[in-house]
């Protein structure tokens, strides 16, 4: 896998729509305990943020029957830039879904699909996220929102499985711009996983091979912390609340990140992440590839990975 080109239309990872059959528990589990805070609430979803999200919502909550993703949202540099990236996808041959109107967070967007049945969405007007109470005010004007305890600061990043990696990442290069950080080289000729970015950022999306025998599933999101010492504060508040403990904390060998996995009360996977100052900064960046017998090494330090992080993902799959 060599370097290529980026396309630089695309400004970053904006928001994840997370779908919940048990919407009042994942709403207490988000906001009480996760440390999101809640912008506002409509018929049928939670508008979300972390305290430096500047947008109006980074993970919009949506009622539903099952779990998983709803679509995954970027927000492009420009309306230019928009309609460059919208010519790209109806000249690419993936599905595509066509315009909407928005919701709270922002306004028209166009939708399309990758070859695994997960929804993208890009758009540029969006609703910037404006404190309404003394209480939501940051004492610095450079951050966007008051914060208290270990709340994460903002989105990092989402996993999505697909059954073909390599035909995924041809989605990601050619219709966001992606380039590729990081990958997973198998034995037996097939590509266990990508990191893609679209910025400066190491990552703002991975997909990993689908073991479960499912279409358009979810892996898990993330928000980014601070500091290492907040993951750990966090563990702590999850046992206390009787939230289910994956993995972690442990450090990832593949983007070096320090994580800690918990499923929120519908199942779906969520992560605390902290990655120091890790940035790709050279325009040549050269992708790494992890090998078979790197991954079977398991994590950089910590425990073996367990076998659920490998088959379990959201929506589950019907026996």
């Amino acid at each position: 896998m060599t370097a290529t080109t980026q396309v630089f239309d695309v400004a970053h990872l904006g928001h994840i729509e997370m779908l919940t059959d048990k919407y009042d528990e994942s709403l207490d589990f988000f906001t009480r305990v996760y440390g999101l805070v809640l912008s506002a609430e409509d018929e049928t979803s939670a508008y979300l943020r972390a305290w430096d999200d500047y947008e109006f919502h980074s993970l919009k909550l949506t009622r539903a029957e099952t779990t998983g993703v709803g679509h995954i949202g970027y927000r492009c540099v420009s309306p230019e830039a928009l309609a460059r990236r919208v010519e790209a996808i109806e000249a690419s041959g993936y599905p595509v879904l066509g315009w909407t109107e928005g919701d709270l967070g922002h306004s028209r967007a166009f939708r399309f699909q990758d070859p695994f049945g997960h929804v993208f969405e890009l758009y540029y007007d969006t609703n910037r996220f404006v404190p309404q109470t003394a209480a939501e005010t940051p004492a610095l004007k450079n951050t966007a929102s008051a914060f208290t305890g270990a709340a994460p600061r903002r989105l990092d990043h989402l996993n999505l499985l697909a059954e073909d990696v390599s035909e995924f990442r041809r989605f990601m290069e050619v219709c966001l711009g992606s380039r590729v950080t990081e990958y997973i080289q198998l034995d037996n000729g097939r590509i266990g996983g990508c990191w893609f970015t679209v910025n400066n950022k190491t990552y703002d999306l991975a997909c990993t091979e689908e073991h479960g025998g499912g279409m358009g599933r979810l892996h898990h999101v993330t928000y980014a912390t601070d500091q290492r010492e907040d993951i750990l504060r966090a563990a702590d508040i999850f046992l206390q609340n009787d939230v289910h403990i994956e993995t972690g904390p442990h450090k990832h060998a593949i983007q070096g990140t320090f994580f800690l996995y918990v499923w929120e009360p519908a199942g779906n996977r969520v992560e605390l992440a902290n990655a120091g100052a890790r940035l790709i900064l050279a325009p040549d960046w050269e992708p790494v590839c992890w090998t078979e017998a790197d991954r079977k090494k398991g994590q950089a330090w910590g425990l073996k990975t367990i076998e659920s992080f490998h088959t379990h993902g959201t929506p589950p799959v019907k026996g």
